[in-house]
């Protein structure tokens, strides 16, 4: 079965800087689209950015100028790199895939455990 594990949250300063990454483990026949969706305390889940197999992305308007997402399709892993980090960037970050495990098998929605972020002085 195929997993996705998410690395590199951290405790950051307001301004700094932080990449993360997800790796998927286990072999899947595609990956189509990889995204990063976010959550903070009382809030709804919501899209941080995404990129197709072919690196076309699409990015929320609070992160765009800021947050740059990429993908090593070769790794199958998708990349965030988060720049000029503001408190209310403060979350837990979820990875996101669009995967077909088998030649037989449709695309469904894998998710990652999450990593947390926490922007503050």
């Amino acid at each position: 079965q195929v997993q996705l594990v998410e690395s590199g949250g951290d405790l950051v300063q307001p301004g700094g800087s932080l990449n993360l990454s997800c790796a998927t483990s286990g072999s899947a026949f595609d990956i189509s689209t990889m995204g990063w969706y976010r959550q903070a305390p009382g809030k709804q889940r919501e899209l941080v950015a995404s990129i197709t197999k072919g690196g076309t992305t699409n990015y929320a308007d609070s992160v765009k100028g800021r947050f740059i997402i990429s993908r090593d399709n070769g790794k199958n892993t998708v990349y965030l790199q988060m720049n000029s980090l503001k408190p209310e960037d403060t979350a837990v970050y979820y990875c996101h895939a669009l995967i077909r495990p088998s030649y037989f098998a449709i695309y469904s929605a894998h998710w990652g455990q999450g990593t947390q972020l926490t922007v503050s002085s």
